[in-house]
């Protein structure tokens, strides 16, 4: 019989970077600050408030999935994220005015302290939207300053930035051939990407 992997138990803080800072990301923030100072409840997190159901049903054994598996705490995500306006999370969240005002209000002390790094960002892709707050050169360095500012011991990706437009094929191949072949694959250093748009 196959054994199981270890998994090791989460030591020190988790950085959270989010490409975009806009609506998306400061409400994620905004949630988990707002269950941190004891104002609001996870209310759709299944690792803060699900159940996992063990053996059979009629033995009613369904611990919660956070004391069932070994998951860091809330209070050890920090967040790092780029973004192409230079608004601190604050006035990014009330900009995007998907926060009731006694929530923006709640924890603008803690968004007022978030500011995006600069972005990569190119106007072929978003149509709607004018960067003026960019980043110069190789975009891949910016991975590894996002880790080490936060001094997280981890560091995951989410894409919460606006959803770029769609190309052909044909487009893509003449982009990539415009922009020059010198560019080369880069490790991410082990972080994890996930769209959250």
């Amino acid at each position: 019989m196959e054994q199981p992997a270890k998994i090791a138990s989460p030591r020190g803080k988790l950085g959270v970077l989010m490409a975009g800072m806009g609506a998306v990301s400061t409400t994620f923030m905004a949630g988990v600050e707002l269950i941190r100072i004891g104002r609001a409840k996870p209310i759709g997190s299944l690792t803060q408030l699900g159940t996992v159901r063990l053996g059979k049903r009629t033995e009613g054994r369904s611990p919660l999935i956070r004391e069932f598996v070994a998951l860091g705490d809330l209070k050890d995500l920090i967040f790092a994220g780029w973004d192409a306006l230079a608004d601190n999370s604050y006035e990014a969240a009330a900009k995007a005015g998907v926060l009731n005002g006694g929530d923006l209000q709640a924890v603008k002390l803690f968004l007022t302290k978030i500011k995006p790094m600069p972005a990569a960002f190119d106007r072929d892709y978003v149509k709607r939207l004018d960067g003026n707050h960019l980043k110069k050169g190789n975009c891949a360095d910016r991975m590894d300053h996002g880790k080490s500012a936060n001094a997280a011991k981890a560091s995951c990706l989410f894409w919460t930035g606006c959803r770029l437009s769609l190309q052909r094929r044909s487009d893509l191949s003449e982009s990539r051939s415009r922009r020059g072949k010198q560019r080369n694959k880069r490790e991410t250093g082990g972080v994890a990407i996930i769209d959250a748009t």
